[in-house]
């Protein structure tokens, strides 16, 4: 099998699963407890919260540890809003967010807070624009995309930063697809909260980080004892947690050499694709402002579940994972305004640290005697 759907789920790399297993075997104290157990399993979350931290540009007590991603955008969006319901009621998103942002936003739409979700242009962006026509007196909240899961497209979130800031509201971005991948230091994003999803940077499921400005109030997802600062009740998950700051530790050490080899993996596949598919291949997503892992590209006259099920030792996506198979229209591509028999064949591929040019090479074999010569 070839993996080509990091954007869904990455490895565990191996320096992430030994630098946790201690805390499976003999050090599995609990961090709340006096006695040496429990101290060396509060100086190794200590120790994940300064990891995070530094590949963000943040101070380790402005690190949230949580199960995810999707838990720490419920916190982030639903924490704020309850916290500034008396200063107002209305929030701005875009319509290409994931469902971890576009459900908690209809949660709170039940609870008569108002929401704007704003358009995107045939890449997926969202107009920096729009946003400032968006914005009222009683806006407490922006929350977008740092980079869209399904075309990579970036959005430009620091402009929108500035915007925010200059008007009195709080910014949240969603970086899960991006953390690791592009540099997301908080101060140049110009954001009060951001998400990490760890297994989006090959650490394991289950775990993941909210980063919280100093001074920004939310009202906890959990209330419980006083963990993490009394932001998030729970038992801490010391292991998962040894993990994701292990993997934030490699993140910041291989970023720029991955993402240079990412991004020329990731155009070496697309050329190759564009010559054995010539004009029926077309490109969704941002040409330039792009993840430098993802490419989604549409086949015209063919379904991309048909030619992921051709493909066979092809591991990818015809969307988002959230939306496998479903042979309907994606949303951030209907939003995108792409045309339905163009959209209905997207795949999209998602290279990551572990891939190889081989690989890249052996996919475009398969592409040519299993999918090119297909009928149409």
């Amino acid at each position: 099998m070839i993996y080509f759907d990091n954007n869904a789920t990455t490895p565990v790399l191996p320096e992430v699963l030994e630098a946790m297993l201690p805390y499976l075997t003999s050090d599995w104290g609990n961090p709340s407890s006096a006695h040496a157990f429990g101290q060396r399993a509060k100086e190794a979350v200590d120790r994940a919260h300064s990891q995070v931290a530094a590949l963000l540009g943040c101070q380790p007590d402005e690190i949230v540890l949580t199960s995810g991603g999707s838990e720490s955008n419920n916190t982030a969006i639903k924490g704020v809003a309850f916290a500034l319901r008396d200063k107002g009621d209305h929030i701005i998103t875009s319509q290409v967010e994931h469902p971890a942002v576009l459900k908690p936003l209809r949660f709170l739409e039940r609870n008569r807070f108002t929401v704007t979700y704003l358009p995107v242009d045939q890449f997926g962006m969202v107009k920096v624009s729009d946003v400032e026509k968006a914005i009222t007196s009683k806006t407490i909240l922006i929350t977008i995309m740092h980079a869209n899961n399904e075309v990579g497209t970036i959005e430009p979130v620091a402009e929108i930063g500035t915007l925010a800031h200059a008007s009195g509201v709080l910014l949240h971005t969603d970086a899960a697809q991006s953390v690791g991948k592009i540099p997301t230091r908080v101060d140049e994003l110009n954001v009060d909260l951001l998400t990490i999803a760890g297994h989006k940077l090959y650490a394991p499921k289950g775990v993941g980080a909210l980063y919280v400005r100093r001074g920004v109030v939310f009202e906890p997802l959990i209330h419980g004892a006083g963990h993490e600062s009394g932001r998030r009740a729970g038992t801490e998950n010391v292991p998962y947690m040894v993990a994701l700051g292990r993997a934030c530790q490699l993140a910041a050490m291989e970023l720029e050499s991955s993402r240079t080899r990412l991004t020329e993996l990731r155009d070496h596949l697309h050329d190759g694709l564009k010559k054995l598919f010539g004009e029926r291949l077309y490109l969704n997503g941002h040409p330039m402002e792009r993840l430098p892992n993802t490419l989604n590209v549409s086949f015209e006259g063919l379904v991309g579940g048909d030619v992921l099920a051709a493909l066979g030792e092809v591991a990818a996506s015809t969307g988002s994972a959230c939306h496998a198979g479903s042979h309907e229209l994606s949303p951030v591509l209907k939003a995108m305004g792409v045309p339905e028999q163009v959209g209905l064949g997207a795949v999209r591929f998602s290279l990551g640290r572990l891939t190889t040019r081989e690989e890249i090479e052996n996919i475009l074999k398969l592409f040519q005697t299993k999918v090119a010569r297909s009928p149409q």
